[in-house]
């Protein structure tokens, strides 16, 4: 009877580890290989993972919520028909609870334990702590900021919450703080919570807080930032309070360690784009009649990167202690913006080895996926150099921070008509061009001034020399 571990798939480039969002099978369930089996989040993407194996899920070693590193079990599939009598008989004490040996307590911490959970759970089933007769449960986090708060156990059941099975979560929480109205009155008196309320909410916490020391595995660096998490401190004026969403504070994260990793550097070049304008002006409902894609300047910039990376290889590369890893292929990621503010980075690998046709489908079918969710890890990773198209946001230049472990980003401008030297037969003359800045940021540890502008130099002598006889 084969028994096969699945564990947290490789989710990118830089990548270590993996929220567990969502469980979409249960123990018991029967799966085939590549059906979705879960719903995994990173600092990158919110993606399925599918089922490495078809057969049966027999156990679920890693929970919702928890965070796994790379390469570490999660769940264990069983290949041969015959373990379906097997799931029956212990499926659903394996869904609720980790086999016995996980847990490796010696019989004196349990005996230590005991009874701090025995007090815990008659806590926990008090109708003025954690547990009410609507069957509600309270985690010692948001019972703390209740009592901080001065909210009564009333007044929180009357919050909606939005956690599993109807929890209200320190998010929820907050919402209802910030929207809180005046306290109901008795007699032109402000209704106080219960004293007795209160202690039982301390007792609550403190009791649970000794069982999660004793019993519960210590959770992960990614872990604390959530679970330190206080209420929001009060601040002068007329502001708004607002929590970074998991995304957000990954993505801070990310820029905060590129500027510590890199010292970076940024070239400007500046480049006449007229004879791009006016091409894609000409062709692109060519584009859209005839192969059905929207024709945007992104893939004729991506085209330029990719030639010019040619040229200038050491470009394309990564940065190990003293250690250059060239990369062969040719990976240009593009950065993203998502409707909720936040940016995400996929990537069109071996970009050198499509026609512009080619190029621009794949930007919009990766611009498209992106603002619906619906990236793949593979989507996201191998990157090996990165374009930002500012110009979409009106912005002329910019200084881009660097993907680690990449070692340098092009930030492309707004297109914009300006009047300039143009050299003809006949003499110089001033003319109406279209111009753009190019912004280059590199690292300096293994990118000096001298390949990091010319690179950018090249990127904009393949856009100002395009061939405008060319055809779709």
């Amino acid at each position: 009877m084969a028994r096969i571990e699945m564990v947290m798939p490789k989710m990118g480039e830089s990548v270590m580890e993996g929220t567990i969002i969502t469980w979409l099978k249960k123990v018991g369930d029967k799966i085939e290989q590549d059906e979705s089996v879960l719903e995994v989040a990173t600092d990158k993407v919110d993606t399925e993972v599918p089922a490495t194996h078809s057969g049966i899920l027999v156990e679920i070693l890693a929970q919702e919520g928890e965070v796994v590193q790379i390469g570490n079990p999660i769940a264990v599939i069983e290949t041969e028909a015959t373990a379906t009598a097997k799931v029956a008989e212990n499926g659903q004490a394996q869904s609720q609870e980790k086999p016995q040996e996980a847990h490796q307590e010696t019989h004196q911490e349990r005996q230590e334990v005991a009874p701090l959970a025995a007090q815990a759970q008659e806590l926990i089933e008090s109708p003025l702590v954690a547990k009410t007769e609507t069957g509600r449960f309270y985690s010692p986090l948001v019972l703390n900021i209740a009592r901080q708060e001065g909210i009564s156990m009333a007044e929180l059941e009357q919050i909606a919450g939005t956690g599993a099975e109807g929890r209200v979560t320190k998010h929820d929480i907050f919402a209802y703080l910030k929207n809180r109205k005046a306290a109901p009155t008795t007699n032109g008196k402000a209704a106080e919570p219960l004293k007795t309320e209160t202690a039982q909410i301390a007792k609550a916490e403190t009791i649970a807080a000794v069982v999660e020391e004793r019993v519960a595995p210590a959770p992960s660096k990614s872990d604390a930032p959530l679970e330190a998490v206080k209420p929001a401190k009060s601040y002068g004026g007329n502001v708004e309070i607002i929590q970074m969403d998991r995304m957000r504070k990954m993505i801070a994260q990310r820029m905060v360690d590129s500027k510590r990793i890199s010292p970076h550097v940024t070239s400007f070049v500046e480049a006449d784009v007229t004879n791009i304008v006016n091409w894609r002006n000409k062709w692109k409902r060519v584009a859209q009649e005839r192969e059905g894609v929207a024709l945007t300047f992104t893939p004729i910039f991506i085209e330029a990167v990719a030639k010019a990376i040619q040229d200038f290889p050491k470009i394309n590369c990564s940065l190990d202690g003293d250690t250059i890893i060239l990369k062969k292929d040719i990976n240009v990621g593009m950065a993203v913006a998502l409707p909720n503010d936040n940016l995400i980075v996929p990537v069109i690998k071996n970009a050198n080895h499509y026609n512009l046709i080619g190029l621009a489908k794949k930007v919009n079918d990766l611009a498209e996926r992106a603002r619906i969710n619906k990236l793949s890890p593979d989507d996201l990773s191998e990157g090996t150099y990165t374009v930002s198209n500012i110009g979409s946001f009106g912005n002329m230049l910019g200084t881009p921070i660097i993907m680690q472990p990449q070692v340098a980003i092009l930030s492309l401008g707004a297109i914009i008509k300006k009047p300039a030297v143009v050299e003809t037969e006949h003499g110089d003359m001033i003319g109406i061009r279209h111009m753009m800045y190019l912004s280059h940021s590199y690292d300096h540890r293994i990118v000096d001034g001298a390949l990091g502008g010319r690179f950018v130099r090249r990127v904009a002598d393949y856009l100002e020399k395009f061939d405008v006889s060319r055809s779709l």
